[in-house]
């Protein structure tokens, strides 16, 4: 088949190459535009993007996938079948429609449960034990089509949003090939969703920062469920003021205290319920460390409040 493949972040890399692999041709891939980065702010092609590159495919990236030039430059592709990974743009119905076979997606949960932009965070944060990669045929709603293959997954208890995402990666796009023959095949109908949709919102910076009341098990997956990015975070009192420090690994940890409370010379911090042992921080323009590393440097005596 003519196939158009549609990614961005490294998560999609994976599919891309299962892609290429299956013997399908790939006649275009689409990314998001290239972004400032680093300390220069130098143009930089998305990880998609330049894996593309590097195996000699032609590469699309459209500010908006809405425009009508962009519509209609992807309709004269005149592709089968479009495979979409996290491509982070919406796409009209006109989009939908332009391959012969239609449009699908690989999707880091088990629909309906967290449809939407950030399934694999919102699944750790939400104490979940199990989550899945699914590919669906892609509809005009949220996330809302067709099921066309499924492998369920164990959220264990030290996953961030790292690790879990890795994992998923490389699942997920073991799947491509039995998908695509079954799609070229016309062998496959999908099996539509059922239950109650719950929806995974965009991550905003508001949300984290951590809240200390909280019990120590919801710190804790709010902790991993935002790691490395954003990064979950808390301020530290300094001689300068205080200081927005990173937790990007916890554990559950035994201690009583006020919330906030710094109970050792660990960095154990009691919460509302029990207490948590902040393993890996990372400091306003420092890499990331374990926190004995940091304490040396920046110490948080036993008794100290962090906010």
């Amino acid at each position: 088949m003519r196939i158009a493949f549609m990614g961005t972040p490294e998560f999609a890399v994976a599919s891309l190459a299962e892609v290429i692999a299956s013997g399908h041709e790939v006649v275009a891939v689409y990314s998001q535009p290239p972004r400032p980065k680093g300390r220069g702010q130098k143009l930089t092609p998305s990880p998609v993007h330049a894996f593309a590159e590097t195996m000699g495919l032609p590469v699309f990236t459209p500010e908006s996938m809405k425009a009508a030039e962009a519509i209609e430059t992807f309709r004269s592709l005149d592709v089968d079948a479009a495979c979409v990974v996290a491509y982070g743009q919406i796409l009209k119905t006109e989009v939908l429609e332009a391959p012969r076979l239609g449009c699908f997606n690989l999707h880091g949960s088990l629909l309906p449960r967290w449809r939407g932009a950030a399934p694999i965070q919102r699944a750790i944060m939400a104490g979940d034990d199990h989550t899945g990669v699914q590919i669906m045929r892609m509809s005009e709603g949220l996330d809302e089509g067709a099921i066309l293959l499924s492998e369920r997954m164990d959220i264990r208890p030290d996953d961030t949003a790292a690790s879990l995402g890795e994992r998923m990666s490389h699942i997920g796009a073991s799947l491509w090939p039995r998908a695509l023959a079954a799609i070229e095949r016309g062998a496959v109908e999908g099996t539509p969703q059922t239950g109650e949709p719950t929806y995974a919102k965009k991550i905003t910076p508001a949300e984290a920062r951590i809240d200390w009341s909280r019990p120590a098990a919801e710190i804790d997956a709010h902790i991993r469920g935002l790691s490395p990015f954003p990064g979950a975070w808390f301020e530290a009192p300094s001689a300068e003021g205080p200081v927005r420090i990173k937790s990007l690994m916890s554990r559950v940890a035994d201690g009583v205290g006020a919330a906030g409370e710094v109970l050792d010379d660990q960095l154990t911090v009691a919460c509302g319920d029990g207490a948590v042992r902040l393993v890996t921080v990372q400091r306003p323009g420092k890499a990331a460390q374990p926190a004995e590393e940091m304490l040396r440097g920046f110490p948080i005596a036993a008794g100290v409040k962090l906010g």
